[in-house]
């Protein structure tokens, strides 16, 4: 973990990343809630205590809803329409998507700490570089340990998030609901809905936010490295010059996109059991934040274009005038008469030669602009979707649903 002394920072001096930071690159393990996890001992240095942190969320968020719901007569039944137990929404993103935003922290931990070593196993970054690297490297630790940044997410989510979007954009201020009346004036708030919009929700939502914070300290951090020129090599087989390792960082992302796919199918339920809403009402919302979500995962890949599409013109230019150089000696000597008159075609090296290089051209005529894979995107289109999928059931039967996905899939 990045430690920066009280003298350096006194001094304005700037911190490098020694070998171990280089090689152990984590968006998670910092920054001030982290620390006050870890000196309550809920957390470990490796975020091994998963569990602890589940069950102390759910504790703060969760069990004093449904507490004082029970107190108030608004659990199960009294004048609310919507009912705790029944707010399908409430249950979705608390006992679900919490979690996996938490389980998230460990998944992006373990899969993305040796993405640097990655960079400079593969001999990607310049020997003369490594300073800039190291530079990029320090000012992502700086960015996730900054107590400012968490400060203004706080501030974000009560003046933005609470006060304006949740009220005017995602409750259901239609109906009589478990944590508010409907009034003249808008939503009356009972006791749990204090709680509600004022602990649990801010909660949830700063949780969110700081994933969104943490993947642009990410993409600013990959912006970094690519302003370095690096080592690529058109013909490296995974057709992105040696960046391949960078699209599998992707699925480390599965949670969040589950989270995403739950929120947004607890939203949808709530209006289709409660509204007489209909799923097909709610095509756009999906399809809005299914890009949202694939952009926030792949786009950060997308710095690297320039670099990767100049590789490939220089590879295809260089190969091209290799291949060229190549074929006509080739001609020359088998088609031409060069060849000696003892020299047998059958068993020739010079033929594997030529296929060998049609082999190395074709990967550099085939080779992406970023690291993107089909793979990579179907993974998180598919993690976002499963959550909603289940809302299909309002549409149709069960085994209507199984012989759709059937025919879909074979």
């Amino acid at each position: 973990m990045l430690v920066v002394s009280p003298q350096e920072r006194a001094a304005g001096q700037k911190f490098v990343p020694n070998i171990d930071e280089r090689q152990d690159f984590s968006l998670v393990a910092g920054g001030p809630l982290f620390q006050l996890l870890r000196r309550m001992h809920v957390s470990g240095d490796a975020l091994e205590l998963v569990r602890q942190q589940i069950l102390i969320a759910l504790l703060v968020v969760w069990m004093p809803l449904l507490a004082l719901s029970v107190l108030e007569g608004q659990a199960w039944g009294g004048r609310a329409g919507v009912p705790f137990l029944f707010d399908l929404e409430a249950h979705i993103r608390f006992l679900l998507a919490l979690p996996l935003l938490i389980v998230a922290e460990l998944v992006v931990h373990q899969r993305m700490r040796l993405v640097v070593r990655q960079f400079l196993d593969r001999n990607l970054i310049p020997e003369m570089a490594l300073p800039r690297f190291d530079a990029a490297i320090a000012s992502a630790f700086r960015l996730r340990n900054s107590v400012l940044a968490e400060v203004l997410l706080i501030a974000v989510v009560y003046i933005v998030g609470v006060l304006f979007v949740w009220r005017y954009y995602v409750a259901l201020s239609t109906t009589a609901i478990w944590y508010a009346m409907p009034a003249a004036e808008g939503l009356k708030l009972s006791l749990t809905g204090w709680w509600y919009a004022y602990v649990s929700l801010p909660i949830f939502q700063f949780m969110l936010l700081r994933w969104y914070y943490r993947i642009f300290i990410w993409a600013r951090f990959l912006w970094h490295v690519s302003r370095i020129k690096l080592n690529l090599i058109p013909t490296h087989p995974d057709r992105v010059g040696g960046l391949g390792f960078l699209a599998d960082i992707s699925f480390a992302f599965a949670p969040l996109a589950v989270a995403h796919g739950a929120m947004l199918a607890g939203l949808i339920s709530n209006r289709i059991f409660y509204l007489q809403a209909a799923l097909p009402d709610f095509e756009a919302e999906i399809a809005i934040v299914l890009l949202f979500l694939l952009c926030l995962v792949l786009g950060p890949f997308l710095v690297f274009a320039p670099q990767l599409e100049s590789a490939k013109r220089t590879g295809l230019r260089q190969y091209g005038t290799l291949a060229e150089r190549y074929v006509r000696e080739f001609d020359v000597k088998w088609l031409r008469g060069g060849a000696a008159a003892d020299e047998r075609l059958v068993g020739s090296p010079d033929i594997q030669s030529l296929a060998d290089l049609a082999n190395s051209f074709e990967v550099v005529k085939t080779m992406r602009v970023a690291p993107i894979t089909r793979d990579a995107m179907l993974g998180l289109c598919v993690a976002m979707l499963a959550p909603i999928v289940p809302l299909m059931l309002t549409m149709m039967s069960l085994e209507e649903l199984v012989k759709k996905l059937v025919r879909v899939l074979f």
